[in-house]
């Protein structure tokens, strides 16, 4: 770069903020448009699963080759790519009919994602001088934060005014905006040095992690020890046991493992993946709930999600004060017992409880994750060499989503089984009992066309009882977190250095 910095580099800036921001709704917009997508669509709970996470385990599994993929042929090149694929993936679910078709476009989003996540930041170097370059990261970080409880609140409000390809339909105008930015604003940049990308690697981690979800998916339907279920676990025990094999005996590995040798970053790095798969599997038993047990619309639904977002911004803004004073150690801990109590206590809910229950606890979840994933993400950067903090951001972020889809797959999986366990569909023709089984949206629509009140206080209450099983699973999990991190995060000492992102999030608020 020149001495005096690019003008346009702010405008650059804004269009990657408006990127990151949409990737974080993308992650979390579906959740308020799967009751009204099932039932529109005929999808019964194994099927939203895979549109759920369709996404997020393509993202996870391409996100280390995809950054590869920049340093190697550049960087500018390969974002212009991941948005073309992202808009792509947007139009084809426009006109989406069917649940296969859902779960294709829902896949080529989480490649063009997985493309744009890595190479928004690795961009910014070449942008902004290392005075403006803390903030230029830090703003693209908290877009991506904060996207995500945005999502339901973007989605709710498309539905209840555009049919419900209109959640695609957003994508389109901000990947444009992107696309037109990268070619007229940023500079190309790329370190053909960088490790190579291995295609078998790629195929291994793919079909690895897509074989465990699909187990964990499947398990309810087919039964867990059936054929397929144990043998899909099995064929994915092996593929990435040969994925860890193969990329051990590399020279430069492309998922470079040996990271996990540093204690703070493999602590830290667990803490922000169990408190992503809190926080994703919360979100995913919730929308159902709202809008097909307490009668709400798919707007009203995103506002009711609304005192999470609060929780997480005000908890983030008092994050890093907390961590000079104190340390990570005991913010992070603290973080993960919170997100146990708030799904403690909603495993506790009724089905002739109030609104005001559910947003106490979700205001607590809001605060678990604004407290706990900044400082855990710092602190796993921070504990590795500087040479070595770009593959440490791509395994953290990489695992942090391999964490969300397991959050959505195993607690969806709770739920499904335990809704069909709990559901009588007694006196009812076997094809009719079939589909009130598949879902509980579907069985409010059997119970519609046969006016049977108790079918529907049936299904509510087979959906309640799933649900609360699946929070008390995720309660107990950060129970358990909170109280490995007690035991084995590193206490680094107040007064280290922290991400500048916790200002940055309060800044924006302040806007």
């Amino acid at each position: 770069m020149s001495n005096r910095p690019d003008p346009r580099r702010w405008w650059a800036l804004g269009a990657l903020v408006a990127c990151m921001l949409v990737l974080g709704f993308d992650t979390t917009i579906l959740s308020v448009a799967l009751p009204a997508m099932s039932t529109r669509l005929g999808a019964d709970t194994g099927q939203q699963q895979w549109m759920a996470n369709s996404y997020l385990v393509v993202f996870a599994a391409l996100m280390l080759p995809a950054g590869l993929l920049g340093d190697r042929y550049g960087r500018r090149r390969m974002l212009i790519t991941g948005l073309t694929v992202f808009l792509g993936g947007s139009l084809l679910g426009t006109v989406a009919d069917s649940p296969g078709q859902v779960i294709a476009a829902r896949s080529v989003l989480g490649v063009g994602g997985a493309l744009i996540m890595p190479l928004a930041l690795s961009v910014l170097p070449a942008l902004f001088p290392p005075e403006e370059r803390t903030r230029a990261v830090g703003l693209v970080s908290a877009a991506s934060a904060l996207g995500m409880p945005l999502g339901p609140v973007v989605g709710g409000w498309l539905l209840d005014h555009y049919w419900w390809g209109s959640i695609f339909l957003i994508n389109v105008p901000l990947a444009l905006v992107g696309i037109l930015a990268c070619v007229f604003l940023l500079p190309e940049t790329s370190a053909p040095s960088s490790p190579a990308v291995d295609p078998l690697s790629t195929g291994l981690a793919v079909t690895g992690l897509g074989a465990f979800v699909f187990a964990l998916n499947e398990g309810p339907t087919r039964g867990w020890t059936s054929a397929t279920v144990l043998g899909t676990l099995a064929a994915s025990a092996l593929l990435l046991a040969s994925l860890v094999g193969r990329e051990r005996g590399r020279s430069r590995p492309m998922l470079d493992l040996t990271l996990l040798r540093h204690r703070g970053f493999l602590w830290n790095t667990a803490a922000a993946s169990l408190i992503t798969f809190t926080f994703m599997g919360l979100l995913f038993v919730l929308p159902t709930y709202l809008q097909v047990v307490k009668g709400q619309d798919a707007f009203g639904t995103g506002l009711r999600i609304l005192p999470m977002m609060g929780g997480l911004l005000v908890a983030s803004r008092a994050a890093g004060p907390l961590v000079r004073r104190f340390g990570p150690r005991p913010v992070v801990t603290g973080a993960l017992f919170v997100m146990a109590v708030a799904a403690l206590l909603g495993s506790r809910t009724g089905v002739h409880d109030g609104y005001g229950w559910t947003a106490l606890w979700l205001t607590l979840t809001g605060f678990g994750f604004g407290f706990g994933i900044i400082p855990a993400m710092d602190g796993a950067l921070g504990a590795l060499p500087r040479d070595r903090a770009g593959n440490g951001s791509g395994l953290l972020v990489t695992l942090r989503q391999v964490a969300g889809a397991v959050g959505i797959a195993a607690l969806g999986s709770l739920i499904a089984g335990t809704y069909t366990h709990h559901l009588d569909t007694a006196g009812l023709p076997p094809t009719l009992a079939e589909a009130a089984d598949a879902s509980v949206g579907s069985a409010h629509q059997v119970a519609a066309e046969l006016g049977s009140e108790a079918l529907a206080r049936s299904a509510d209450a087979a959906y309640l009882h799933g649900m609360d099983l699946a929070l008390l699973v995720a309660g107990i999990t950060a129970t358990l977190a909170a109280m490995l991190t007690t035991a084995c995060l590193p206490d680094t000492r107040p007064g280290r250095s922290v991400s500048r992102s916790h200002a940055v999030v309060a800044e924006m608020t302040d806007a």
